[in-house]
């Protein structure tokens, strides 16, 4: 009887029923909706991430009409953000999670091609976003996109930015969206920034001598993020990570030259650089106490304590 009123209950959220803080009012709401997996939706479009795909950027009038979009939909605006996002092969669609019951707002490509690789966009649905994570090298830091997942359907009040290319794709360094300005990528969470939402960047690390931790924090070029990132390196260290901390020790890896990171410094925003060993990541023995601490760091953003 409880799992038939749990599917009633999901049923109703996807087809018109809104919750009191939902960022959208009955007349713009998307018209796509869909009950999803979330985590299967998401890891099944990154599992075909490889270094030998194309990629190219999006032109300068296409990133300004997805920072636009993006804008309208952070003000519940949806018809205008689709309005913007068609003509670039780009979809909005309200997402129902069948695990969690959570409804997010997605863009991504409506079709295959050259949006195809740009990423994906997650905002909740069911309020205000209040912090997000940034998956810049989904596969190629592998399992960083898990744990991306993992962050947006355990937390309320998030978002998830992705990047839609392994790093190595495209030519040169094109598609290494911590150090490229040109991207989707860097567009959205630039735009999160100017809303004053913090965000927090994942990375990985292969774990070699010289670097005997399970963890690397800084806040790149953003030092005001020091209160956050301490707390952070607190809680990874109260269960047993080793943490190096950037802004207090010589560490490898610490960021500075992130692009994420040097605009969030422009804009006095939030940002946390994180990069975990193989250990802190998947299936890694550490990797349920790293996730445990960066859920304590979003929940701190998602209740205001900042």
């Amino acid at each position: 009887m409880t799992r038939i009123v749990a599917q009633v209950g999901l049923v109703l959220a996807l087809f018109g029923c809104q919750s009191p803080t939902d960022r959208s009012t009955d007349d713009d709401t998307p018209p796509a909706r869909e009950l999803v997996d979330l985590r299967d939706r998401i890891l099944s479009y990154t599992a075909d991430l490889g270094p030998d795909d194309a990629y190219a950027p999006p032109d300068d009038t296409q990133r300004e009409h997805v920072a636009e979009s993006v804008g309208h939909l952070l003000d519940g605006e949806t018809t205008r953000a689709e309005r913007l996002l068609a003509p670039l092969g780009l979809k909005l669609t309200r997402l129902t999670d069948t695990d969690s019951g959570r409804r997010y707002d997605e863009i991504a490509a409506a079709r295959p091609g050259k949006a195809e690789r740009w990423g994906r966009l997650y905002l909740t649905a069911d309020s205000d976003v209040r912090w997000n994570v940034q998956v810049p090298h989904p596969v190629s830091d592998r399992d960083t996109e898990r744990l991306g997942v993992r962050l947006l359907e355990d937390n309320p009040g998030g978002s998830l930015v992705l990047a839609g290319a392994h790093r190595e794709a495209g030519r040169r360094d094109a598609a290494d969206v911590a150090h490229q300005e040109d991207s989707m990528f860097h567009t959205v969470v630039v735009e999160l920034q100017k809303r004053d939402v913090p965000g927090v960047q994942l990375h990985g690390f292969a774990k070699e001598s010289h670097r005997p931790y399970e963890a690397v924090l800084s806040t790149g070029a953003a030092r005001r993020t020091l209160t956050e990132a301490a707390a952070l390196a607190d809680g990874m260290e109260a269960d047993g990570l080793r943490v190096c901390r950037g802004w207090s020790a010589r560490c490898p890896l610490e960021g500075t030259r992130n692009v994420q990171g040097r605009a969030a410094e422009r804009r006095h925003a939030t940002f946390l650089h994180v990069e975990l060993s193989p250990d802190a990541r998947g299936d890694g023995t550490d990797a349920e106490a790293a996730a445990k601490a960066l859920s304590g760091l979003v929940t701190t953003w998602n209740s205001g304590e900042r």
